[in-house]
């Protein structure tokens, strides 16, 4: 479907201004995408053909492990290396306007003075794995601005965060030394899409402690050619950060020059694909749900104890399809 001539011509400006490095169509593109605007749309599919440069990195871990201070030491040691840096902070929602807090912006205030580094906060929105449905074409529109290296860091909804992986080619998984019982709690899957490890607050007691539990866990992963590295950070002074870059882009040349560059580069769009289209169809069949009414009845129908949950989910699917049957 043609959209109409003027999203057409709103997109190309905002498509030239990014390319060209105007920060106000930087920032204006990433509020239509975010909203998933016909604009929004239609600027990804045009700047889509202009990624794939930047180094995409993902910071995940649960709350307190000091991931925001992290990223702020990262982003950085990446300028005093001649970087720029692009930086999507996924915020915890606001539960009145269901808009980001802000809670990133306020503590890497320095960074905003910098030209070098773009800071853009997102609401989660609910997202339980911590990562907006936007987050990945936000990441592609600062990848088409030319930043070096564009960071998404995560909510910090802990083990859920195994998403971070879609939009990202390295993932930093970040532990502390106080959460011993976490570490061990945490599911294969999140080890499995950490490609380097960092255990925050090294400088704390029980940071050799994280280190072995993390090690144990890694032991009984499904790894693949790379075996993720295991360092120790005190983002607070930047002791350890310059190391943690250093693995970073080890990782990135791993990526990008080994003879399974291209088959990573297949699973990573494969992963950014399925996840994408599970959120529309998940959006969609709610929405057909609620318009038939088969949501509210069958709700009703389980509170009552009339139906048992997972047989009024197959009806609530066959009432979708059917409702998309009769659209045809």
């Amino acid at each position: 479907m043609t959209p109409p001539s003027g999203v057409v011509d709103t997109a190309t400006a905002l498509v030239e201004g990014v390319l060209a490095g105007d920060r106000r169509a930087l920032a204006r593109a990433i509020t239509h995408v975010e909203a998933d605007s016909v604009t929004g749309r239609e600027v990804l599919a045009r700047i889509y053909p202009r990624t794939g440069r930047a180094q995409t990195v993902g910071i995940t871990g649960s709350a307190g492990a000091g991931k925001s201070t992290l990223v702020g030491a990262i982003a950085r040691e990446e300028r005093k290396r001649g970087r720029t840096v692009g930086i999507v902070a996924i915020d915890p929602s606001s539960p009145f306007s269901h808009g980001a807090i802000l809670g990133d912006r306020i503590r890497m205030q320095d960074l905003t003075a910098d030209g070098g580094v773009f800071l853009r906060s997102m609401a989660s929105r609910g997202n339980l794995g911590g990562l907006s449905e936007s987050a990945t074409g936000v990441v592609d529109v600062l990848d088409a601005a030319g930043f070096d290296v564009v960071m998404i860091e995560t909510v910090g909804a802990g083990q859920d965060e195994v998403e971070v992986a879609n939009a990202a080619g390295t993932t930093v998984l970040v532990a502390n030394p106080g959460g011993g019982d976490e570490v061990q709690s945490m599911k294969a899957g999140l080890m499995e899409v950490a490609q380097v490890m960092t255990v925050n607050k090294s400088d704390l007691a029980g940071s050799d402690t994280a280190v072995t539990q993390l090690k144990a866990l890694l032991a009984i992963a499904n790894l693949g050619s790379w075996v993720p590295p295991i360092l120790k950070t005190v983002a607070r002074t930047g002791e350890g950060v310059p190391e943690l870059v250093d693995a970073i882009d080890r990782h990135q040349a791993h990526i990008t020059s080994s003879a399974h560059a291209a088959e990573e580069r297949r699973a990573q769009a494969a992963r950014q694909l399925i996840a994408l289209a599970r959120a529309a169809l998940h959006r969609e069949a709610l929405e057909a749900a609620s318009t038939t009414g088969a949501l509210e009845a069958l709700v009703d129908a389980v509170a009552r104890r009339e139906r048992d949950p997972r047989n009024a989910a197959v009806a609530l699917l066959d009432a979708v399809k059917a409702q998309w049957a009769a659209q045809q």
